[in-house]
């Protein structure tokens, strides 16, 4: 099987094409990398395939913020402009401008 390159990037802000809900990008798996069990309790009517990219989003809808894992086949662009209102977006990014956030350079030692 030949990998697939990630349709969105680290920092891009992008909404659920099924569910309300908007995130901002902040690591890509390039196939599915969690749990069976996680996998399974997916209802098996809208289990996305493993073999591709899926990001691991900054996540709020109108009632609170999260960590979602979704599939690229189900995200879209976000084209609002708006940046998320999820309150770690600050530990992970620096700065947002024209729709998009820039990570924070990492601390070394």
């Amino acid at each position: 099987m030949e990998a697939r390159s990630a349709k969105f990037a680290i920092g891009q802000v992008v909404r659920h094409r099924v569910y309300a809900f908007r995130g901002v990008i902040f690591d890509v798996d390039p196939e599915f990398a969690e749990t069976e069990e996680y996998w399974l309790s997916i209802p098996a009517h809208i289990r996305p395939h493993k073999d591709q990219p899926f990001y691991h989003l900054l996540a709020e809808n109108d009632q609170n913020s999260y960590v979602a894992y979704v599939s690229e086949q189900n995200l879209l662009p976000d084209e609002t402009g708006e940046p998320v209102g999820h309150p770690q977006t600050s530990l992970l990014f620096e700065s947002f401008r024209e729709g998009h956030y820039t990570l924070r350079p990492r601390i070394s030692h």
